[in-house]
């Protein structure tokens, strides 16, 4: 026997069929996704995104198809993934951040919902303005390194000893390098010495030889650029830091979660969620630069105190009071 919801839900994926993706021969809609990061990092952005998908009363494999992929820090592998995923062809990309989104709207005419967009309008290579974005490209603005003021100043409450701080960022990308640009500006504006490290390929030595860098010069503290270098690193750069007595700083909470010492940032998996519903809107026929470019309206604090304490640190009230998770 067959519900209502059911019979309702196939009858749309019949319209969508006959409709836009008729003259294709498909009976269903692809999205597409290519991760430049690790399919560890992938998969619970993945897991919010589809359960957004179901929301919006999509089912995966009946309404819409979700091919994914991810290719742990090679970017090369990552422009063969959009080639081959615009040849089926999708009909919309789901990007996780302005490096792929970059690749792809240089590589193909098919829209993109980006997670992680700029918020500066600067580079209008992604889009024209945050109301009506123009083009090929909507999304979701993280506030790029609009936030990292208030990580400095949670790292100062948490280090008030600190001076010679390390931030490590992609140098292979623009956006990744003004991000580093940005937070370097803000250490200084805040009094402290900062000392830029940079990534160029997904390799541990590379991340070991920064971190020495860093210790050598007497740095006590990492600040870490979210991208997708970063993100195939993490257990790396946490491991390394601890193990040379830095305290990491970073954007998401997966962070502090593999060993850092504090994160602070949007919350991501709300944001992959809230992309389905643009997802949907251009599999009805909408244009992607008609949608507005949306912000962040979930944050958070998270703070691991068994790292606390092997750095030999106690964080103060005023931090804990305010986390939204403290890891014990």
């Amino acid at each position: 026997m067959i519900d209502r919801r059911t019979c309702l839900v196939g009858l749309w994926g019949s319209a969508v069929s006959s409709s836009a993706f008729g003259q294709s021969g498909r009976s269903l809609p692809i999205v597409g996704y290519v991760g430049f990061a690790t399919a560890r990092a992938d998969q619970r952005f993945l897991a919010s995104f589809r359960a957004g998908l179901r929301a919006h009363g999509h089912v995966e494999g009946g309404t819409v198809a979700v091919e994914s992929r991810s290719t742990e820090g090679d970017v090369a592998k990552g422009h063969r993934a959009i080639a081959e995923l615009a040849a089926m062809p999708v009909d919309v990309f789901l990007s996780p951040g302005p490096a792929t989104t970059r690749a792809i709207i240089r590589a193909t005419s098919v829209p993109v919902v980006a997670i992680a967009l700029p918020y500066s309008t600067d580079d209008r290579e992604f889009y024209a303005n945050l109301a009506r974005p123009g083009g090929r490209v909507t999304g979701f603005s993280t506030y790029g390194e609009e936030l990292s003021a208030k990580r400095i100043e949670l790292l100062k409450e948490a280090l008030p000893q600190a001076r010679r701080i390390g931030v490590l960022h992609n140098s292979t990308d623009p956006t990744f390098s003004a991000w580093g640009e940005q937070t370097i500006a803000d250490a200084r504006a805040q009094g402290l010495e900062p000392m830029r490290l940079v990534l160029s390929t997904p390799s541990r030595a590379e991340v070991a030889a920064q971190i020495k860098k860093l210790r050598d010069s007497g740095g006590v503290a990492l600040i870490v650029i979210r991208d997708f270098l970063t993100a195939s690193l993490i257990d790396e750069i946490c491991a390394l830091a601890a193990q040379s007595g830095i305290a990491v700083i970073g954007e998401q909470s997966e962070y502090p979660r593999v060993g850092a010492l504090i994160s602070y940032g949007p919350y991501i998996p709300d944001l992959f969620q809230r992309a389905a519903g643009y997802i949907d809107r251009i599999l009805k026929g909408e244009r992607a630069g008609d949608l507005p470019i949306q912000l962040p309206t979930k944050f958070e604090l998270v703070v691991n105190l068994n790292t606390a304490k092997g750095l030999g640190l106690t964080i103060p009230p005023s931090v804990l009071i305010r986390a939204d998770e403290v890891i014990e």
